[in-house]
């Protein structure tokens, strides 16, 4: 029979077990070995059926069971040890409270997703997992953060295969009183609310859910809840699902009412209020239309409260495509904002001139949420060197007359939370040669030095660590597969053969992620005899673990997974290549171990960063990966090889993952298998046993989520505090007026007359030249703008690279025209080619960079040919 209503019955622990609740509450257990171990031994059995999730464990224990452990002396030790420990974690001075200057009292983290731990499903790739490591690194470094997301009911979906291997997707509802989350509650007891104006008078609620992420708290918006309609109550029911309105008012519900839950949970905890709003790509991005919205409430009016808000955001953006941002018809958006919905004091005009594509080949008739951010947010980064490139040149157009390389948008190059990836058997291994606490310190903190000493472990040590995570993920596979081949309608007779799959003594590559087109699942089967040899080469065989999910809604995903799935099911090649459905944290936190390659090959340069790659390396796995995202960064022969790409623009999709499947064999065939099958005298292969010493003792401490950290709190979120309180009232307001005047008066700007103290075209290394430029300023003064000479090599088109730029003073006042003089050295520091120019920028103390209010006057072309000087 099937029950008509369904409730949570909590355990009543017995007063000596209580700490027990504490820690299941707090997910510092899901990176956390000794606090895993000690639920653990609460019942191994119930452990495991529980999926290693404290809170569903302590909902199952026997009674029986509870009371006995209540009078065990050992686990009772254990358990006060335990608990001490995570105390101390939460009110000691970590690294955050270490540091000199007047850091941000809070930061305000906003993302769709996060992945902290596969037993609290909010996820659905990098971004989500990524936004998860931040927040537990930022635990870990003490950074008082406070993150921001969605509780989707249905989580993202979970994958299964029919019989002919096609993706089925299956949503299963999660009970918020099940997972690790409280609600956060007013002082009478009842549910923190917030809420959101609709069209046509309606109401969009959400109450509030908080999950402890070691000593970060992160608030979950839910809008299922009674007083909402039925459309209402679905708002928050999966993860990237339904039409443009339904993201739409996902995205207005994270931002606009993830501020207001923000601002809740400060006045009900105390919390310091956020001086800095961290924006994790353009979902979040309504959240400073609420900011500007609390401001003009103070009195501020639009364009001040636009400039305070600026000054203390940042935003993050993760697609290197135009396609992977989310934009809205401006009617869909105009008609949710204003005077008979939500922000009615804020001209909608306003609103969706901040989204509008004003820019060569945008969509006027868009709103484009990565443009928004970008507005609202005084800085902004890319997630690794090369996509902080992509991003500048496919932003430019939001600065006109300034080069790419000057656009705004900076690059922290993303992480991974060493304590959640790295497998235990690695940590004991560092841990038996440095002591325990320095190898914490090492995977939370970073600094080479604490990694240097992966060089003293011994061959056969590192060896033997490799073959035991082999051999666990080999029983993995095998235990995930049978399990799959039952739900695709297989029999257990038919399924002997999976005892022979894998093996712990073959070359293993793992390739598992999302599956859109540009990560191309299906490369490796581009010729297939070829891979066919390389799987079962009778001396040097390869095997292959595969995993990944295709969006419900992308049909052509879903083909890849399927043309996969059947090359898998092939009975001649089945014991070499497999395919695992429900690609998640938990069967990640077995793959990236057990690997000794980790393959990708994206087209190049679609992978933002692709962190998977991190996180194989913290267990010593190679990377085989394409020059792309973070590979394109920090690759060295001593951590794999790099893939050659063939991303000429004569050079056609097809031809292109020709010419890539090839060099990829080619590598696997004539350099990684010999280097892994290959014996010195002592037996092992001592040239592989060294690339993964390099790769954990060099590459390691780069790639870790506490380096990312610290990174984004010095480079952003400290400059970004220090914006937010230089912008009072009177500052925010005086910014604001003085960009009104630059830009009406920007048009009466130029420079008129430029001339050197030399006119011949060659000149020698070290010398210096004296510039003389005459400009027009119109109506602003010489403290409005900042005239530069910008220098440095050209190319063959006489197009400045690399270039200097040096502030040239004026001299005396304005002629008779009203024309100013100004003058300085140019000093010819460079050999070869050499070129300059001179141009006009607005200049004001509290702007970030002379780009930002994308307005600059150059010579004109006619000025330039004859004033122009080329060395040669």
């Amino acid at each position: 029979m099937k029950a008509i209503r369904r409730l949570t019955v909590r355990p009543v622990l017995p007063d000596p077990l209580r700490p027990l609740s504490d820690l299941a509450r707090n997910l510092r257990w899901s990176w956390h070995p000794e606090t895993r171990d000690l639920f653990q031994s609460v019942d191994p059995a119930c452990w495991a059926s529980s999926g290693r999730d404290p809170v569903r464990l302590l909902g199952t224990v026997p009674p029986a069971r509870l009371a006995e452990l209540a009078e065990d002396r050992r686990f009772l030790r254990r358990l006060t040890a335990v608990a001490d420990d995570l105390d101390h974690y939460m009110t000691g001075d970590r690294w955050y409270q270490a540091k000199s200057g007047r850091l941000p009292a809070a930061v305000a983290y906003f993302s769709p997703e996060f992945g902290i731990t596969a037993a609290l499903p909010q996820y659905s790739g990098g971004l989500g997992i990524l936004a998860g490591d931040h927040l537990k690194a930022a635990s870990d470094l003490g950074v008082p953060l406070i993150g921001v997301g969605l509780l989707y009911r249905h989580g993202y979906f979970r994958q299964s295969l029919s019989r002919d291997g096609w993706q089925q997707e299956h949503y299963p509802v999660l009970d918020p009183h099940e997972l690790p989350l409280a609600l956060l509650k007013e002082p009478d007891g009842t549910p923190a609310h917030v809420a959101l104006a609709l069209p046509g008078g309606r109401e969009l609620r959400a109450r509030v859910w908080l999950a402890q992420v070691g000593r970060v708290p992160l608030l979950l918006l839910d809008s299922d809840v009674e007083e909402n309609d039925l459309g209402e109550r679905g708002v928050t029911d999966r993860l990237y699902g339904g039409g443009s309105e339904h993201r739409l008012l996902q995205e207005m519900l994270l931002g606009i009412g993830g501020v207001r839950a923000v601002r809740t949970y400060c006045r009900l905890t105390g919390h310091a209020g956020p001086e800095v709003f961290h924006t994790n790509e353009g979902h979040a991005g309504f959240l400073g239309l609420e900011r500007i919205a609390e401001l003009c409430d103070e009195g501020l009016e639009f364009g001040s409260a636009l400039e305070a808000v600026r000054a203390g955001t940042v935003f993050t953006t993760h697609t290197p495509v135009p396609a992977g941002i989310d934009r809205f018809d401006r009617e869909l958006v105009a008609r949710h904002f204003g005077p008979d919905s939500e922000l009615p004091r804020i001209d909608v005009e306003r609103i969706l001139r901040l989204g509008m594509e004003t820019y060569p080949g945008g969509e006027p008739n868009l709103f484009n949420m990565a443009v928004m951010g970008l507005r609202l947010a005084q800085r902004a980064n890319g997630v690794s060197l090369l996509h902080g490139g992509v991003s500048r040149s496919m932003f430019a157009g939001l600065w006109p007359g300034f080069d790419a390389d000057e656009v705004p948008i900076t690059s922290v190059t993303n992480g991974v939370h060493a304590p959640t990836w790295v497998a235990p058997e690695v940590f004991r291994l560092g841990a038996r040669q440095i002591g325990a606490q320095r190898a914490e310190d090492a995977m939370a903190v970073g600094g080479s030095e604490r990694w240097d000493s992966v060089a003293d472990i011994p061959d056969q040590d590192i060896w033997e660590l490799r073959r035991t995570l082999r051999e666990q993920l080999v029983e993995e596979v095998r235990e995930r597969l049978r399990a799959s081949w039952r739900q695709r309608g297989a029999g257990t007779a038919e399924l002997g053969w999976i005892d022979d799959v894998l093996d712990p003594d073959v070359l293993t590559i793992g390739f598992a992620r999302r599956v859109p087109s540009y990560k191309r699942l299906t490369l490796m089967l581009r010729d297939r005899d070829r891979l066919m040899d390389l799987l079962l080469h009778p001396e040097r065989p390869i095997q292959i673990v595969v995993a990944g999910k295709a969006h419900p809604a992308d049909d052509g995903g879903k083909r890849l997974v399927q043309e996969l799935v059947r090359f898998a099911d092939d009975p001649r090649v089945r014991h070499r290549i497999v395919f695992l459905p429900d690609y998640g944290m938990a069967m990640a936190q077995k793959l990236y171990p057990g690997c000794d390659i980790w393959l990708n090959n994206p087209l190049r340069p679609l992978e933002a960063c692709g962190t998977s790659g991190m996180k194989a390396a913290l267990n010593g796995c190679l990377n085989l990966s394409v020059l792309d995202g973070w590979w394109d960064e920090w690759f060295q022969p001593d951590f794999g090889w790099a893939i050659p790409t063939a991303d000429g623009p004569g050079t056609d999709p097809d031809r292109r993952d020709a010419i890539e499947a090839a060099a990829l064999y080619d590598l696997l065939e004539q350099r990684v298998t010999p280097r892994f099958y290959e014996r010195a005298a002592s037996g092992l292969p001592d040239r592989w046993i060294e690339m993964v010493r390099k790769t954990l003792g060099l590459l390691g401490p780069k790639v870790l989520a506490g380096r990312m950290v610290r990174e984004y709190v010095e480079r952003l979120y400290a400059p970004a505090a220090e914006a937010h309180r230089a912008m009072d009232p009177d500052s925010a307001r005086g910014l604001a007026e003085w960009k009104a005047r630059v830009r009406s008066a920007w048009s009466q700007v130029s420079v008129d007359h430029v001339e050197t103290g030399s006119a011949t075209a060659l000149a020698e290394l070290g010398s210096t030249l004296g510039l003389r430029v005459r400009v027009k300023l119109g109506d602003l003064a010489p403290e409005d703008v900042e005239v530069q000479a910008v220098s440095g090599r050209v190319d063959s088109e006489d197009r400045i690279t690399d270039a200097s730029k040096v502030p040239l003073k004026p001299v005396g006042g304005p002629d008779m025209e009203g024309r100013w003089v100004y003058e300085g050295p140019l000093a010819l520091d460079r050999t070869g080619p050499f070129g300059y120019t001179v141009r006009v920028l607005p200049a004001h103390r509290l702007l970030a960079s002379g780009a930002e209010t994308g307005l600059v006057a150059v010579p004109s072309d006619d000025l330039a040919q004859a004033a122009g000087l080329l060395m040669r």
